[in-house]
């Protein structure tokens, strides 16, 4: 395609909030969903936790009972199809665990006991779970328990306490890279903001972000060039685009329904243009041998 002036597109919220029992998590999701605006559905894999605040927020849930990547990826695809504005997805910590589990008796039952081995097959989901959640239409805030342990620090009053803290999510190495926003969220329901694409709340401390918080959010999401659009600049110049217009003129509409049936499959893996790229070497290798055919027959009639 050749390189491109960069414009900001209007995009989906990617967001992460992670922190030890207690810090809010679940609640805070709501919140700021509630203030991004639209119809908020919850992946609940907490033993129906999110439906305890059905009091405060209006939302639609579904509860997790195998809480497998294949389940979490399959009910984040119902709610892009069913058109919700945000998807909460909590928590993301039961989707890593269900995979440990599997990679352990793929290891016992195929590799002798070899993890490394079973991870080959383990790895693949993973990306499957990555992938559902970057492809998905809908905002996205995931939720993830994080590993604690207990410190002592000084008061006020100089008096030493315990304060349990969180370290890192539990979750796969390098999640924290798929999203635009991470929020780690302590005991006293404060967020520290270690990772803002927006730029507007690096490093900040929020008290019990919410409503507001999300309003702003959806704010600076909603500036910039429409994705649709931005989308369709990126193809029309791409030559792959054209010549499939090209052949689809040629070969008629028994192509055009090829063309369809492939794009249905593909665009739900992968949102992005290179998948054009893909089909057009398919769309050439049909018309070649279509071509093959139409050429022998010609000889054919000749004769």
């Amino acid at each position: 395609m050749g390189f491109q002036k960069a414009v900001k597109s209007k995009s989906k919220l990617r967001c992460a909030l992670f922190g030890p029992s207690g810090a809010g998590k679940t609640y805070s999701a709501l919140s700021i969903a509630k203030g991004i605006g639209g119809k908020v559905a919850v992946i609940d894999s907490e033993r129906g936790s999110a439906s305890k605040y059905a009091d405060k927020f209006d939302f639609d849930v579904v509860d997790l009972e195998k809480k497998s990547i294949d389940e979490y990826v399959q009910f984040i695809a119902e709610a892009g199809e069913a058109g919700y504005s945000v998807l909460i997805i909590d928590s993301l910590t039961h989707a890593w665990q269900d995979l440990l589990e599997e990679v352990e008796k793929l290891a016992n039952a195929k590799y002798r006991g070899n993890t490394w081995s079973a991870w080959s097959e383990g790895t693949p989901k993973q990306r499957a779970l990555v992938n559902a959640i970057l492809s998905c239409p809908c905002h996205i805030m995931a939720t993830m328990r994080s590993k604690t342990e207990w410190q002592t620090t000084q008061d006020d009053r100089g008096k030493s306490r315990p304060v349990r803290v969180g370290l890192a999510p539990e979750q796969g190495k390098g999640i924290e890279y798929e999203f635009d926003m991470l929020l780690e969220l302590s005991t006293e329901h404060i967020a520290n903001v270690i990772k803002d694409r927006t730029g507007m709340f690096q490093d900040k401390l929020l008290t019990k972000p919410g409503v507001e918080f999300g309003r702003e959010l959806v704010e600076w999401l909603n500036t910039g060039v429409d994705e649709a659009i931005a989308l369709q600049k990126r193809l029309e110049a791409m030559p792959e685009v054209r010549e499939i217009k090209a052949l689809i003129e040629r070969h008629g509409e028994s192509l055009e329904k090829s063309v369809k049936d492939f794009a249905e499959t593909e665009i739900r893996k992968d949102h992005t243009p290179e998948w054009f790229s893909r089909l057009y070497s398919k769309l050439l290798n049909y018309t070649q041998d279509d071509t093959k055919v139409s050429d022998n027959y010609t000889k054919v009639e000749v004769a």
